[in-house]
């Protein structure tokens, strides 16, 4: 019976692989309460003294140390990247933000100077010259060349001479019809010659009027002053016509256009050409010179 009882009692008794067993199926239950995570932390740590021989370890301390230290290493190098990645984030942003800044400013630039340019287009004053270098106006046209201005005044058909006014003098020009009021009344964008001037009635229904220019070496922007005005640089003369000019004037002349083509392009004119020669031939001349800070004026 000792040895039946005996060997009940060894039965009865569990295994130490069944012990361990049984630890391995063991679940830990806890609630996390953020405002006390030490608590969470000793019972964690109460439920592995219980259900294993961890803290029987010389090691464990350390071992628990050290899992601490990882964990904040993580949490550190985690936010460190996310910084970071804010940072390039907002770097890139910053830099799209500005190339949008830049390219908005640039449109908006080009669309000022697209304005500018319509408006200058459109401005009275600021003209595009007709084929005759003049305006063509709404009761009457004009156009030039560089010694006279011819004037076309339309009336109505069958008009007399008698009946035609036109006064001439140095700085003023009037034109018109007796009793009515006048066509033209106004001072002339630069003096005339009134001895040299002439009018006269084409075939009863226009006024023809030669003005003799006092200047002969600048363009009128505009008959009288007030008027819209023409764009000079957009004049074209005939070249036939330079032929009929004396040498000197007409070197004046061919000068003048060349200045005026070089000034629209934004070029130094034959005059700064000539002035920038010099200074290079001087320069060369004189190597021993600084002229690093010489300017051209």
């Amino acid at each position: 019976m000792a040895i039946l009882s005996d060997y009940e009692e060894e039965q009865s008794q569990p295994q130490p692989q069944q012990q361990q067993q049984q630890r391995q199926n063991s679940s830990f239950h806890a609630t996390l309460d953020p405002s006390n995570p030490l608590g969470f932390i000793q019972a964690a740590f109460e439920y592995v003294s219980t259900e294993s021989d961890f803290f029987k370890r010389e090691t464990s301390e350390k071992e628990v140390v050290a899992l601490v230290r990882s964990v904040r290493t993580r949490e550190r190098d985690a936010l460190e990247r996310k910084a970071k990645r804010q940072k390039e984030d907002n770097v890139s942003d910053s830099g799209s933000e500005k190339r949008e800044e830049v390219k908005k400013e640039g449109e908006e630039k080009t669309k000022e100077a697209s304005m500018e340019e319509d408006k200058k287009e459109e401005n009275p004053k600021c003209r595009v010259p007709n084929r005759g270098n003049g305006l063509d106006m709404e009761t009457y046209s004009w156009t030039q060349s560089l010694q006279e201005v011819n004037v076309n005044v339309p009336v109505p058909p069958g008009t007399k001479s008698r009946f035609i006014v036109c006064d001439m003098k140095k700085n003023h020009l009037k034109v018109g019809i007796k009793g009515q009021p006048p066509i033209i009344d106004g001072e002339l964008y630069e003096s005339i010659k009134p001895d040299d001037c002439f009018w006269s009635l084409e075939d009863q229904k226009s006024i023809s009027i030669l003005l003799t220019k006092h200047n002969q070496m600048e363009w009128w922007k505009s008959l009288v002053k007030g008027e819209p005005e023409i764009d000079t640089q957009k004049v074209e003369p005939e070249n036939s016509k330079l032929s009929d000019l004396d040498p000197e004037t007409r070197q004046t002349v061919e000068k003048m256009m060349f200045d005026q083509r070089q000034k629209a392009m934004g070029l130094p004119t034959s005059d700064e050409m000539q002035k920038q020669e010099i200074l290079k031939k001087f320069m060369a001349e004189h190597p021993e010179m600084d002229f690093s800070r010489a300017k051209i004026s």
